[in-house]
């Protein structure tokens, strides 16, 4: 094949895994954040330079390239593991000894751990479950990170430290409910995630019934995780070169999908699952600047999870620049939580930059904004008018702790600067 065959192909931009084949035989299996740019990579002059002589003896021999998309670059990486492991293809155990690959092992105790084992040495029969090989361990060990945090689990090191907070942190109760994380994980690892989305909204849904909000509210979070999984790790993993295009900025930040989560479907969120975040920024003529986000769930404010930001790329009055810098930092942060629903303080300028951040990062909910008159009272608000009416008392709720919130730190910030002169 050659780079002017690949470009009539069309590969998407989009995350996913792709086969360079001959006839029907698949010579190499690799993953992508984008299929477009990481395939058109194996016809640059140095291939040989990053990737070796083998693999530009696999570009020449290969008459085809295939692919199939992925919710995620995270999917695309246990994907990826789980089609060479069914199809091995010449080259994939070629690049890499299969002794030196990783793998997922799952225990058979009575508490299951989850277990990054190197190939050599490594006894099956040792354990339940053993998913993988995974070529790039580092790539594995970020990847489970984002994976403990959706579905916690034990390893052999927070049983050795007997780590209390560790449990607290896990939130381990009875022993179900562990072993439902680990069911979950495994459908994770066999590509199944619309069958634990879907089995987590059965289960948000009748704690819901049974008026169990919080638990609720847990359940509804992990789903959303789900959604928006955090690949950035990932990303920069899987960048052979440099891009030229400006898009290459971004490209080491966080990147969200939520499919089809826009205002229509978040509208029937009873008030108790949802999650609104409000944003505002507050200085004095350009100086001290800061920028805040505070939150309302469960129809009441969760100053717990408030957040303050000192504005570092704007040395003017210039809100929406200010406003700008804030979502892309706080967009950075999947730990954080989830919004179903983003309020900014201000008009179509606010809006506008909120819906061109949040698209940066392909994260898509409802954005309302809330217009002031002379005195800094609500008198309007753009957005989605069936959202609006559901939603408008905790929407003014966490607006006008937004703007208490930003003028409380940057009086802080300015009495700080005074004494400090």
């Amino acid at each position: 094949m050659n780079s002017q065959q690949v470009k009539k192909i069309g590969l998407p931009d989009k995350s996913g895994v792709y086969f360079f084949k001959v006839g029907d035989k698949i010579l190499y299996i690799g993953k992508a954040t984008s299929l477009r740019d990481r395939v058109k990579s194996y016809f640059s002059k140095d291939i040989i330079v990053t990737r070796g002589s083998h693999i530009l003896d696999m570009t020449v021999k290969a008459d085809r390239v295939e692919w199939q998309e992925t919710g995620s670059v995270l999917e695309a990486l246990i994907l990826e593991a789980n089609l060479i492991k069914k199809y091995k293809p010449k080259y994939n155990t070629k690049e890499k000894d299969n002794k030196s690959f990783n793998y997922v092992c799952i225990t058979k105790d009575k508490l299951p751990k989850v277990l990054i084992v190197r190939g050599r040495g490594m006894d099956k029969k040792l354990y339940s479950k053993v998913y993988g090989p995974f070529p790039n361990g580092q790539q594995l060990k970020e990847a489970m990170k984002i994976i403990r945090r959706i579905f916690p689990y034990f390893d052999n090191d927070s049983l050795k430290k007997n780590n209390r907070e560790f449990y607290k942190q896990i939130g381990l109760v009875p022993i179900v409910e562990y072993k439902n994380n680990i069911k979950n994980l495994k459908l994770f690892f066999e590509g199944k995630k619309k069958s634990i989305i879907i089995n987590l909204k059965k289960e948000m849904l009748a704690f819901a019934k049974k008026k169990e909000f919080e638990k609720a509210g847990e359940v509804k979070n992990r789903i959303f995780a789900l959604n928006h999984i955090n690949d950035v790790a990932l990303i920069k993993e899987d960048l052979i070169a440099p891009q030229k295009n400006a898009s290459q900025e971004y490209a080491n930040f966080s990147r969200f999908t939520l499919k089809g989560s826009d205002a229509t479907q978040n509208s029937h969120i009873p008030v108790s699952l949802f999650r609104i975040e409000a944003y505002d920024v507050a200085h004095m003529g350009g100086k001290d600047m800061v920028g805040v986000m505070t939150v309302v769930e469960n129809g009441e404010v969760n100053k717990s999870e408030y957040k303050k930001f000192i504005i570092r790329t704007q040395s003017d009055a210039n809100d929406t620049g200010a406003l700008e810098e804030v979502l892309s930092r706080r967009l950075r942060h999947t730990e954080w939580g989830l919004p179903s629903l983003v309020v900014v303080d201000g008009s179509t300028a606010q809006v506008n930059v909120a819906k061109r951040i949040l698209a940066r990062y392909q994260f898509k909910v409802p954005i309302v904004g809330v217009v002031k008159d002379d005195k800094h009272r609500p008198k309007a608000l753009i957005g989605s008018e069936e959202i609006i009416k559901i939603y408008k008392k905790q929407i003014l709720l966490a607006n006008s702790e937004s703007h208490r919130f930003a003028i409380t730190f940057h009086k802080q910030k300015r009495n700080k600067s005074f004494l400090n002169k």
